[in-house]
Parts: C-alpha cells; sequence; structure tokens
C-alpha cells in the first residue's frame, strides 16, 4: 500500500507537460542516438549497484550466523 501511495506522490509532482520537457531535454543534450547507450550504462550501473549490495548482504549474514555459531557459552564464575 505505502509503494503505491509514493507512486501516486511522485506521478502528482510531475504533470504529463513536466515528463515531455524533460524528454525534450534530455533528447536535445545526448541526441537519439545516444539514449540507448546511455540507457544501456544506466542499466549496468544499476546491475552492478544491485550485484554489490546482494554480496554485501550476504557477507553480514554469513558473519552473524558465524558468530552465533562460534559464541562460547556463558559459564557461571565459581565461588570462593
Amino acid at each position: 500500500m505505502l509503494l503505491l501511495s509514493v507512486h501516486y506522490y511522485f506521478l502528482s509532482l510531475f504533470a504529463p507537460e513536466h515528463l515531455m520537457l524533460i524528454a525534450f531535454v534530455v533528447l536535445l543534450l545526448f541526441g537519439g542516438k545516444k539514449i540507448p547507450d546511455l540507457m544501456r550504462g544506466m542499466g549496468k550501473g544499476i546491475r552492478e549497484f544491485n550485484d554489490a549490495k546482494s554480496g554485501i548482504q550476504k557477507e553480514i549474514e554469513e558473519g552473524i550466523k558465524e558468530k552465533e555459531n562460534t559464541v562460547a557459552p556463558i559459564t557461571a564464575a565459581p565461588h570462593e
């Protein structure tokens, strides 16, 4: 539900005219032939980011499991 409300909020920020203006400016800046290369580069960047994020998350989870397995049980100190 939250994702849907965020989606509608984002759409309310940009009217169709704004999106058309942004698309036109991007087309002017990069040209029609450069846009596919730009999108391909963005896709590679996003993929690398997600791979790195997954790798870090996996390392953290493995570290937690390792720590849980190696923690020595707490024993009471002998009374004198």
